[in-house]
C-alpha cells in the first residue's frame, strides 16, 4: 500500500490489512523512525474505508524485542524535553492504534518486550504461540512503562501490571493468556493456520456491526449505567437497525442465505 523502511503495509483483496513489524535482523525493536512510520501507516489504515479488520504482526523469529539499543543510546543524551518529544511521539501511537476504528488483531511470536506489550495492549484482541516470551522489561535498564502503562493495565489489571512492571519477570504465551493480554495460545508451529482461521471467522461478521460494536464497547467499557449510557445503546441500536448493512443482515438472515459481505472476491 505505502512503501516504508521499518515496517510493511499489505492490503489482503479480502479487504483487511496485515501491519507488519519489518526489522527482523533488528528483532523488530523500536527506533524513532519504526514509531513515526507506524503512526503514518495507521493513519492510512484510517483513511482506507474499505478496510475491514487490521492485523498487526512482526516477521522473523520475533514480534518485538522492544526499544533499539542504538535508539536508547542516543536517547540518553538528548534533554528532558528531546525525550519528552520522544515519548509524545510513542504516545501518539499507542493512543492511534487504540482508537482505530476498526478491529485490531495482533499475532505475537517470539519475544515481546516492553513497548511491545503496549502494542498487544492497544488491540482489540490478540493470539499468540504458547512459547512467545513477553516482559515489561523497562525496570531492569532503569526505566519505568510510562506511555504504554495504561492500556497494559486496562488489559490484564492493576495487581497483575503491578507485578509484572516491578519484577521485569518474563512470561510465557500460555500466562499471557491466563492473564487475558492474549486470548487463545497454540503451538507455534499452528499459529499461521490459527491466524487464518481468525481472519476467516471476522470476515463472516458485517464491517458496519464490528466498527459500531468496538465504538459502544468503549462507551459501556466503565460498567456504570448511566441515563447518557442507556439512551446511547437505544439509539445505538437503533441506527444499525436501519443502516444499509443492517437491513441486509436482517434480510439475510430471514430469507435463510448469505449477507453481501460474505461473498468473497
Amino acid at each position: 500500500m505505502t512503501d516504508f523502511s521499518t515496517v510493511q503495509l499489505d492490503k489482503d483483496p479480502r479487504g483487511f490489512a496485515t501491519l507488519w513489524l519489518n526489522r527482523a535482523d533488528k528483532h523488530n525493536a523500536f527506533n524513532a523512525e519504526m514509531i513515526r512510520e507506524l503512526i503514518l501507516a495507521l493513519d492510512a489504515v484510517q483513511a482506507d474505508k474499505s478496510l475491514r479488520f487490521l492485523l498487526l504482526r512482526g516477521r522473523g523469529k520475533h514480534f518485538s524485542a522492544g526499544a533499539d539499543l542504538a535508539w536508547m543510546q542516543h536517547a540518553a543524551t538528548l534533554d528532558y524535553n528531546a525525550n519528552l518529544a520522544d515519548s509524545r511521539e510513542l504516545a501518539e501511537l499507542m493512543h492511534n492504534l487504540y482508537q482505530l476504528k476498526i478491529p485490531t488483531l495482533a499475532v505475537i511470536q517470539g519475544a515481546a518486550f516492553g513497548g511491545a506489550l503496549g502494542l498487544i495492549a492497544c488491540c482489540d484482541m490478540a493470539i499468540g504461540a504458547d512459547d512467545a516470551q513477553l516482559c515489561l522489561s523497562e525496570v531492569r535498564i532503569g526505566l519505568a512503562p510510562a506511555v504504554i502503562s495504561p492500556f497494559v493495565v486496562q488489559a490484564i489489571g492493576e495487581r497483575a501490571a503491578r507485578r509484572y512492571a516491578l519484577t521485569a519477570e518474563r512470561f510465557s504465551g500460555e500466562r499471557a493468556r491466563e492473564l487475558g493480554l492474549l486470548a487463545e495460545c497454540y503451538p507455534a508451529e499452528a499459529l499461521d493456520d490459527a491466524a487464518n482461521d481468525w481472519i476467516a471467522n471476522l470476515l463472516l461478521n458485517s464491517p458496519q456491526a464490528m466498527q459500531a460494536s468496538k465504538d459502544l464497547l468503549k462507551e459501556v467499557a466503565s460498567g456504570v449505567l448511566t441515563p447518557a449510557l442507556r439512551r446511547y445503546t437505544e439509539n445505538a441500536i437503533a441506527r444499525i437497525r436501519v443502516s444499509a448493512e443492517g437491513q441486509e443482515g436482517l434480510r439475510a438472515f430471514l430469507d435463510k442465505r448469505k449477507p453481501s459481505w460474505q461473498e468473497q472476491p
